[in-house]
């Protein structure tokens, strides 16, 4: 039985402690459920997430197995292995592929109803995989997505935002395909006071230039990167973007947000797992295509050949 408002989360590191926090901090959910090999770290970041719901919102938060997870309407999924240094994209895949041919079963055992949101890295890929192995366990379409370019999009519209001289909540622009290099910014797309980004710019007298945009490109392509050389790792913007997500979800909003999901064919490419726009509910899942340039068509069917079921055949299904 599905119980309201319980969220489970595999994987107590930054991005699973994090995300748990920005939920008590958001008041997402009325009970979370933190899993982890490391029982010791589980149940520490549960305790000193407890200490900070008196300061936010009521709800319960504490360590379990996979067992506790039953009920839960969301299931996060942060865990995996992180990058080696010199390791390629590739090599990774393989490792986290062998892990979560592991979890999602298990999860899927005490979970069955739950939706699955991935958030480990290299996403759209991980998702890929967690989808193709919760369907053949009999999950139903909809079920599995992953966080995708949900935090490229906020940093999107923050460097936009600040450049611009609107709230960042306001600039309504998305970070379209993989969540990686490859990723596009719909800049024809962007939007602010029901005007297009030019029109505003020069109803405002505000000058965006061809460098101006490229800069901001590449802040957003490159945040991962400078980010964790300062400091390494990314967390609280990943973390409060899963947050949102499972709000989205468990609170049956209806927000439209970047998430990866499974899709039939995306720019001519089958069976690919990239981000989009999509309708995020209880029981409702849709996909908005979106009515691109020439150029950006061109820059968005080239990412889903990095997304399209690259298993090695030690981690393929």
């Amino acid at each position: 039985m599905l119980l309201r408002g319980k969220i489970g989360i595999v994987g107590s590191g930054f991005v699973g402690a994090t995300a748990a926090y920005a939920m008590v901090m958001r008041g997402v959910g009325r009970e979370i459920v933190l899993v982890d090999l490391n029982t010791k770290r589980a149940e520490a970041e549960a305790n000193d997430i407890r200490h900070a719901i008196p300061f936010a919102h009521p709800m319960t938060i504490r360590a379990g197995g996979y067992a506790e997870l039953s009920g839960s309407l969301v299931v996060v999924i942060t865990a995996g292995v992180n990058q080696k240094p010199g390791e390629t994209r590739l090599q990774l895949l393989e490792r986290n592929a062998a892990v979560f041919r592991q979890i999602v079963p298990t999860i899927l055992e005490h979970a069955p109803q739950a939706k699955l949101v991935v958030a480990t890295n290299p996403v759209d890929i991980t998702t890929h995989l967690t989808a193709h192995l919760a369907r053949a366990l009999g999950a139903p379409p909809g079920s599995v997505f992953g966080s995708g370019t949900t935090l490229d999009t906020a940093r999107f519209r923050t460097l936009l935002g600040q450049k611009i001289g609107v709230d960042p909540q306001h600039v309504h622009a998305y970070v379209l395909g993989e969540h990686g290099d490859s990723e596009m910014l719909a800049w024809s797309q962007v939007t602010i006071g029901g005007a297009t980004l030019d029109e505003f710019c020069r109803r405002q007298q505000i000058q965006l230039t061809d460098e101006d945009r490229a800069t901001i490109d590449q802040s957003v392509r490159r945040a991962a990167y400078s980010i964790i050389e300062g400091k390494g790792a990314t967390y609280y913007g990943i973390g409060s973007a899963l947050a949102r997500i499972v709000e989205s979800v468990i609170e049956d909003q209806r927000s439209i947000l970047t998430v990866c999901a499974p899709a039939a064919e995306v720019a001519g490419v089958k069976d690919v797992t990239i981000a989009l726009p999509r309708w995020l509910a209880a029981t409702a899942f849709a996909t908005f295509p979106q009515p691109l340039s020439a150029g950006e068509e061109a820059a968005c069917s080239a990412a889903p050949r990095l997304s399209v079921k690259p298993f090695p055949a030690s981690a393929s299904e």
